[in-house]
């Protein structure tokens, strides 16, 4: 087959990945209208005005931070306004159980999820523990043996099919590792995006500690994010890293020092959050999409999906926005349209 022809298959595919692709966002898009309805949780998870202010890390002090042992404070969805804007803060909150994976936990992140997914004025999402300390735990070990052995695999299934929703929002993820984040709390880590991490937190796929392994995304995705060889050491000797090692070896971009309140790498990812919400809201969830399909395939495919998610920004009402901000010298006023 001579090169031309490789290039005009490669082009195909990727078209028809892209397509696939866009597909599968429309029909999560339709299929979280149906779940809403279901689910007992509310539209989007939102708090009374003294809920959100002790909800999120602020920088005044994790340990002024209320908590509360009611199975609804479990998760706590912040939308922020403001300046900030299109950023979402979902936060873990089960301080007792250090913030492990239960059945009520899995259901409202998938309520949250879902609702995000169907928000096109989200812009980032940011995941994070509202407990000093801890990331997650990983699976709610006390819950889980008081499951019939019948109920395990059913609930694995859910808290993967979870994992792979977080990993599937078309918007950029950021998980703020402040603290422990072991078993499934790292696998959801590694379905975001983007890892920041404070220099104390500890990260580590356990699971063959008992006799199991990951079953939430962690085999797979560890690999991808470090190496096969790297994944497999870690992973067979069930070894736990801090922060600074887990940077050094890839699993999290960056690494920053704890500051006083424990919520340094919270800090560090709003931060981030906020250089990726001027940009173009379209083109960043078009750039997502490029490098998670493209990453899978062969090269000359991989550039056939990056061609074809550039065409989906060419008639954009924000192109021409950047083009006439870059002209006269502004800031550009993106709008996602």
């Amino acid at each position: 087959m001579s090169n031309s022809s490789r290039n005009s298959m490669a082009v195909l595919v990727g078209r028809s990945l892209l397509v696939q692709a866009l597909r599968v966002q429309a029909a999560d898009r339709d299929r979280a209208c149906r779940l809403a309805a279901t689910f007992s949780c509310t539209n989007r998870y939102l708090f009374s005005k003294r809920a959100v202010h002790a909800s999120v890390p602020s920088g005044h002090g994790a340990g002024a931070r209320p908590y509360s042992s009611d199975a609804k404070d479990d998760l706590r969805v912040r939308y922020l306004d403001g300046e900030d804007d299109g950023i979402v803060v979902v936060g873990i909150n089960r301080p007792k159980a250090k913030n492990a994976i239960s059945k009520n936990l899995v259901k409202m992140m998938y309520d949250a999820v879902e609702n995000i997914k169907k928000n096109n004025k989200v812009r980032s999402v940011i995941l994070c523990s509202l407990v000093p300390g801890i990331f997650c735990a990983g699976a709610d070990l006390k819950e889980r043996a008081k499951m019939h052995q019948s109920e395990v695999g059913p609930f694995v299934s859910k808290a993967r099919a979870l994992i792979t929703e977080l990993g599937n929002l078309p918007v950029p993820t950021i998980a703020a590792i402040d603290g422990a984040a072991l078993g499934g709390g790292l696998e959801m880590a590694l379905a975001c995006d983007i890892r920041i991490a404070s220099n104390t937190a500890k990260m580590g796929l356990v699971e063959t500690k008992l006799a199991i392994i990951p079953g939430a995304g962690g085999t797979q995705r560890l690999p991808r994010v470090i190496g096969v060889s790297l994944a497999k050491e870690l992973i067979f000797a069930a070894r736990v890293v801090d922060g600074a090692e887990a940077c050094r070896l890839g699993l999290v971009s960056n690494s920053v020092e704890q500051n006083k309140s424990g919520d340094a790498a919270y800090l560090q990812a709003l931060e981030l959050a906020r250089e990726i919400n001027p940009q173009g809201p379209i083109a960043i969830r078009m750039a997502k999409l490029a490098i998670n399909q493209g990453i899978e395939v062969d090269l000359a495919t991989g550039l056939a999906i990056e061609e074809a998610c550039y065409a989906q920004v060419i008639p954009t009402k924000d192109r021409l926005e950047g083009l006439a901000a870059f002209k006269e010298k502004r800031r550009p006023n993106f709008k996602g349209e």
